[in-house]
């Protein structure tokens, strides 16, 4: 594997990795999925920005797992928090993995928890095990195989929350946005069991519409939570899909979203089914890969 290391300047502060801040190093290596970068952040010890080719994925606090950098993340611990009573252990699905930053927080935040990681990209995943070792008492077990393929081998109705947030470069996988891969989540997932998508899209929001649609033909109840310039389709962004057999906590969500650094929008009901405009739920035999954000999302 190619590697390189960055020199970054001094500013005095211990990072528990690699000396003081002024010898942590960005780690720049080759992956299965492009071109790894782990850079470290300026202002908090021991904590690190993983991109992949240019495009951010993840933050990892090592000091802190329960701190979420990332919008998109911060919504998704929404989720996490509210699948079940505050530190009960849940049983979770994670397909794809970046730096494992949502897995840490849900040991973090739900101890003893068990949780499987479906990573594809297996020099990822040796990267940041050995850059960003996990606690060796949660109890995250990583698989790198193809999502779906990974997603089969959960037994029927043994996860409580199964998240989705899997993107080759920067788009979601076409076989990932299908009702027959929305239908094995369902398959996987308890009776009253939820599952969170990580969806990125931009003006005219057709793929989102349409992913809305689909998780709306195999799931009853569905909320969706983003920032409320993307759902005006005034920028590409994320959002977060959230779906279940059960009612869902709208009411907390939508505090926790509207309390957030960067407010976020929670629509459900009539209105986000309104939302999909008369969009058609997405099959295997049409399924496309999410849409190519603009250059200058990452500036």
């Amino acid at each position: 594997m190619a590697r390189a290391r960055n020199q970054r300047a001094d500013d005095g502060r211990d990072t528990g990795r690699g000396g003081r801040r002024g010898q942590a190093e960005a780690v720049v290596e080759a992956v299965d999925g492009g071109l790894a970068e782990l850079l470290p952040d300026r202002d908090r010890p021991r904590a690190w920005t993983l991109l992949i080719d240019g495009a951010p994925q993840s933050h990892v606090d090592l000091d802190d797992p329960s701190y979420l950098s990332f919008e998109y993340q911060r919504r998704l611990g929404h989720v996490i928090d509210l699948v079940a009573p505050p530190g009960k252990p849940v049983q979770v699905v994670h397909l794809g993995g970046g730096a494992l930053s949502l897995a840490r927080y849900t040991a973090a935040t739900r101890p003893r928890s068990t949780q499987q990681v479906v990573e594809r990209d297996a020099a990822l995943v040796q990267l940041v095990r050995r850059e960003l070792p996990l606690d060796p008492n949660a109890r995250i077990r990583v698989r790198s195989v193809d999502a779906r393929e990974g997603l089969a081998k959960v037994p029927d109705g043994w996860a409580d929350l199964v998240i989705a947030d899997v993107f080759s470069g920067a788009r979601t996988p076409a076989h990932l946005t299908s009702a027959e891969f929305v239908t094995e989540v369902r398959r996987a997932v308890k009776d009253s069991g939820v599952y969170a998508a990580n969806l990125a899209d931009g003006p005219p929001l057709a793929h989102l519409r349409g992913q809305i649609a689909t998780v709306a033909s195999v799931f009853p109840e569905l909320a969706l939570v983003a920032d409320p310039t993307v759902l005006r389709g005034k920028r590409f962004g994320n959002a977060v899909l959230v779906a279940s057999g059960r009612p869902l906590p709208v009411a907390e969500l939508t505090r926790r979203a509207a309390s957030d650094p960067h407010p976020a929008r929670v629509e459900h009901g009539r209105e986000l089914l309104d939302f999909t405009g008369g969009a058609a739920p997405v099959t295997d035999a049409v399924a496309v890969a999410s849409p190519a954000p603009p250059p200058s999302v990452f500036r």
